[in-house]
């Protein structure tokens, strides 16, 4: 670990497949707590950064049963107990007549789910990043790549791991400040 200004460091690639190359060494080391930023999107990424699957379709799931199920719960509740009404016969719940309500509802907190999954597993809102102070960062938008090492990490070492950045090919090895 180094001192407590350090956020980590970031080095430099030139092509998408130096930073491939380099993400699946820094993964193949054991590194927990780092990130590679991109101009686009490269293709195996998530698997050279040895990234699982994600966990929002887990939150989209229980919002989707629960506006299902809170739905029919609704509409079972206001026909039986809030405002009885018989009418023609019918019975006081019939899942048919509760669909509708129930389907809305499941579509809607389904997405809710989502959004707020993605919140909670992204850390969002994050309104600012270490890595903006440094000035070449902005050619992540353009036409570099960088990986970042966090110093949170417990194999950060600031000496070896500017040692293995500038060993897997990476230029411009620098210290970011938090």
């Amino acid at each position: 670990m180094s001192d407590e200004n350090t956020y980590g460091l970031m080095a430099s690639f030139d092509t998408p497949g130096e930073v491939m190359h380099a993400a699946e060494k820094v993964r193949d080391e054991g590194f927990k707590h780092w990130d590679v930023i991109t101009p686009f999107p490269v293709h195996g990424m998530n698997e050279a950064m040895g990234i699982s699957r994600s966990r929002v379709p887990v939150f989209t799931l229980l919002g989707g049963a629960a506006g299902f199920f809170g739905g029919m719960l609704m509409i079972w509740y206001m026909n039986a107990y809030d405002y009885p009404i018989v009418v023609g016969g019918k019975p006081m719940f019939s899942p048919m007549y509760a669909f509708p309500v129930s389907y809305e509802l499941t579509i809607l907190l389904a997405a809710f789910g989502a959004i707020i999954g993605m919140f909670i597993l992204n850390r969002l809102p994050m309104h600012y990043h270490p890595a903006m102070k440094h000035d070449a960062v902005d050619r992540a938008s353009n036409d570099r790549f960088y990986i970042i090492i966090e110093s949170s990490d417990p194999r950060f070492d600031e000496k070896t791991t500017t040692a293995l950045m500038e060993k897997i090919g990476g230029s411009d090895v620098t210290r970011i400040e938090d």
